[in-house]
Order: C-alpha cells, then sequence, then structure tokens
C-alpha cells in the first residue's frame, strides 16, 4: 500500500506554560497539512517483525525511529499476527517544525489499520498516535485543527479554502524542539518587533518560540524580515520550534521567482518547496 505523510505549517502556536509535574509544556496551536509529503510503502508480510529502508541513510531504520515504533505499536495493541516492510522515501527535512517523523509514523498506524480489516477505530488509533507524539494524532485526522495539550487534545478547525498556497524555506540547520521550548522557559528572548503577530484573512499569525529560537539563530529573523518586505508575500513565519519558515503567497506563480531571490540572498544552502495548504 503507498501512503503519503504530509507535512503541517503552525499558523500559530501560544505556549502556555510548563505542565506540573511533567516534561512537555502546554500549547495551543492552528495547524493546516500541506501537500509537501513523505512517501511510504508499507507492505504486511508472513515473517513476524518490522523491516524499515529509508532513503534518507541520517536517519535510523530500526527501534529508534517512529515510523518503526508506529508499526511495533500496532501489533502489540492489536494483536495481528505476521509483520510489515515498511520503504519511506523522505521529502520533509528534519528538525525543521513540520513534523515530518510523526506524520510518517501516523501514516503507518493508518496503513496498518487499513491492510488488517480496519481493527481499531478512529478514536483508538488516534489514542495510540497521542504514546508516540505530541503531533501524530494531528496527523492521523489530516485536517486543519487547533491542538491543546501537548498537541493531542484536537478540536477541528474548517480547511483553508480555496487552499493557500506557501513557499517554505530551512537554512542548512535544524532547531531540536526540546533546546526551543527549554529556552522559552528560560526566557531566552529577541527584539519584539521581530516576532509582532500579523493578520492575515482574519487569522492571527504568531509563533511564541520564535523569539527563543530567533535569539539564538539570527539567519531567521532576517529571513523573515526580509520575506515580509516582498510584494508577494502575504504574512510569513516559522513553524513549530524551527527552523524551517513559511511565507503566505499572494499568487502561485510567485512562488519559484521568490525561492530564486531567497537562495540568491541567502546562499544556495537554504533548502526550499512550494506547496499548498490541503483540506
Amino acid at each position: 500500500m503507498q501512503i503519503a505523510a504530509p507535512a503541517k505549517i503552525n499558523l500559530n502556536l501560544r505556549v502556555l506554560g510548563r505542565q506540573s509535574g511533567a516534561d512537555f509544556h502546554n500549547i495551543e496551536t492552528w495547524m493546516t497539512p500541506v501537500s509537501l509529503a513523505d512517501d511510504l510503502r508499507v507492505e504486511l508480510t508472513d515473517e513476524s517483525g518490522i523491516r524499515l529502508a529509508c532513503d534518507d541513510p541520517s536517519l535510523d531504520s530500526g527501534s529508534e525511529n517512529l515510523a518503526w515504533k508506529a508499526a511495533d505499536l500496532f501489533f502489540c495493541d492489536t494483536g495481528c499476527s505476521g509483520g510489515v516492510a515498511v520503504s519511506l522515501c523522505k521529502r520533509i527535512p528534519r528538525e525543521a517544525g513540520l513534523g515530518g517523523g510523526s506524520s510518517d509514523a501516523a501514516a503507518v498506524l493508518l496503513a496498518l489499520n487499513h491492510l488488517a480489516g480496519a481493527p481499531l477505530s478512529p478514536e483508538r488509533l488516534e489514542e495510540l498516535a497521542a504514546r508516540l507524539g505530541s503531533d501524530v494524532p494531528f496527523f492521523i485526522r489530516r485536517s486543519a485543527a487547533v491542538a491543546r495539550g501537548r498537541g493531542e487534545l484536537l478540536e477541528s478547525r474548517p480547511p483553508i479554502f480555496p487552499p493557500v498556497h506557501l513557499l517554505l524555506l530551512k537554512p542548512p540547520f535544524g532547531v531540536a524542539t526540546a533546546r526551543a521550548y527549554a529556552d522559552w522557559s528560560a526566557g531566552v528572548s529577541c527584539p519584539p518587533s521581530w516576532v509582532a503577530p500579523q493578520s492575515w484573512n482574519g487569522c492571527e499569525i504568531f509563533n511564541n518560540l520564535e523569539s527563543p529560537v530567533f535569539a539564538r539563530h539570527l539567519m531567521l529573523p532576517a529571513l523573515k524580515m526580509w520575506l515580509l518586505r516582498q510584494a508577494s508575500v502575504a504574512a510569513a513565519g516559522m513553524t513549530g520550534s524551527g527552523s524551517c519558515l513559511f511565507a503566505i503567497l499572494r499568487n502561485p506563480a510567485e512562488t519559484e521567482t521568490l525561492a530564486a531571490d531567497a537562495r540568491a540572498e541567502f546562499g544556495d544552502s537554504l533548502w526550499t518547496a512550494g506547496c499548498r495548504t490541503l483540506g
């Protein structure tokens, strides 16, 4: 079975504070899936065990990979016999705030449930997904939602219509999620003008993690401020804990020109990808 694992962007993200007695922060965030996606092939096998092959050699292909963990959790919960072979083609960059690993895990759960004859309800799939990571339940639904708690409490939102065209831009470094939240807790911050909320189409675009991340990685605020000066950009911000930024475009025909201009300004090591919101 072939299945796509879409990326996501956070249109806004508010950090509400550290959960008492826990190692995570409470958040409130409006997320939407986008058309940039990893590709997975998932096949049941008669032989027990999990085999994961990935075209990115920098990724673990064993039990530390979320896709592997998702398959293991599915078999443990359902008691299904046999095993699975998963082939993963990565297109979503790592440590970007785009949710690639979480989406891969959700795709494996969805594919296995389909191949096994749907032994798990959507609600049970979301429960299992929450065990794997904060964003994984969102990718089970694959539709716009406001997420609360540590990200596992979902409230559906209407899809953005018509779809919005985006340019994603990631510098040649990632941001560890744990570091971003630790810096937020420690009060690391940047000038307020770098992270001022924007109003777009009735939605407030902001991300509380921009301040600590921008303070450590000065290329990111420089890139964001440059984007906001471009006539083709309606709004721009950081997704998740970074390091990827997104630009909401006024006209999809301007995507390639903006990407080329950004690479000319910030160097060819800047990764760019055009995509659109899904719904």
